[in-house]
């Protein structure tokens, strides 16, 4: 959610119970806009807070040009203070996936994680350690390509390949809103280069370029729901539980927040 929005967007998902007391509120509009002018982002978005055992990550999201490609995240203890988490690479991903239990909030704190692997008939075991920052970033990463979304049309992609805030996007209808394919992942996309021909010929190039949440596996991943007499949609994700995206139909209001431990829901296959 973009942090000039942050009270309004911040109400529109109370009612999966994210809330922010009004003190962190006035603390995360100010030291945003700060960061942006510190930083020279063109944007600034509040991603949301991961869970600790003694204190909580806020975390941040700082746009240069491009919005898929130039993305930067940022994270406070605080809500005043912030620190660059730095790009994970795939061995830190990896790692962080094998890494269990809550974060402790202690960005310097190293976790360690047993691993035992049977190679014939014989077992060996392997100690992985991840610095607490680390694991962070590559959470943060995985949400991110698993359940970042955005409406279709928010954005486009000019002829150079670099993405943009569409200008004239003025919200989905409502019965475009109830519909999973009018929801798109926020990411390069994975699954388009896989359509044939003939799926990809009605669409548009400009506005098409990312995979809709509609294929996403399983199915039943995504629980949309309109409140407010249709004057506002969330969707839910049962993979990431605590992400919720939410769209005003009709207006260019829409935005989405995690508020969570960082932990995967594994078991969704088996509980649909």
């Amino acid at each position: 959610m973009e942090s000039k929005d942050l009270n309004l967007s911040i109400e529109a998902v109370g009612s999966s119970g994210f809330i922010l007391s009004s003190e962190q509120r006035a603390a995360l509009q100010t030291s945003l806009v700060l960061l942006q002018n510190k930083q020279k982002f063109a944007n600034v978005f509040f991603w949301g807070k991961i869970i600790g055992g003694r204190e909580d990550y806020y975390i941040a999201q700082g746009i240069a040009k491009d919005y898929l490609s130039e993305r930067r995240t940022l994270y406070s203890k605080d809500c005043v203070h912030w620190g660059l988490l730095p790009r994970p690479t795939a061995d830190t991903k990896a790692k962080a996936k094998q890494i269990t239990g809550y974060f402790t909030g202690d960005p310097s704190y190293e976790s360690e994680q047993k691993i035992v692997t049977l190679v014939g008939d014989e077992e060996t075991e392997e100690i992985i350690t991840l610095k607490e920052e680390d694991r962070l970033a590559a959470v943060v990463s995985e949400i991110d390509n698993d359940v970042a979304i955005v409406p279709r049309g928010a954005f486009v992609r000019d002829p150079t390949g670099k993405t943009y805030q569409n200008r004239v996007f003025e919200g989905l209808t409502l019965s475009e809103a109830s519909q999973l394919y009018s929801y798109l992942h926020f990411r390069k996309a994975e699954k388009l280069l896989s359509k044939t021909l003939l799926q990809r010929s009605n669409l548009d190039k400009s506005l098409d370029f990312m995979d809709t949440i509609e294929e996403d596996i399983p199915r039943g991943c995504w629980s949309l729901q309109l409140e407010r007499g249709g004057g506002l949609v969330t969707l839910r994700s049962l993979l990431w539980l605590g992400y919720v995206f939410y769209h005003v139909p009709g207006t260019r209001q829409y935005g989405s927040v995690y508020f969570g431990r960082g932990d995967k829901n594994i078991d969704l296959p088996f509980m649909l």
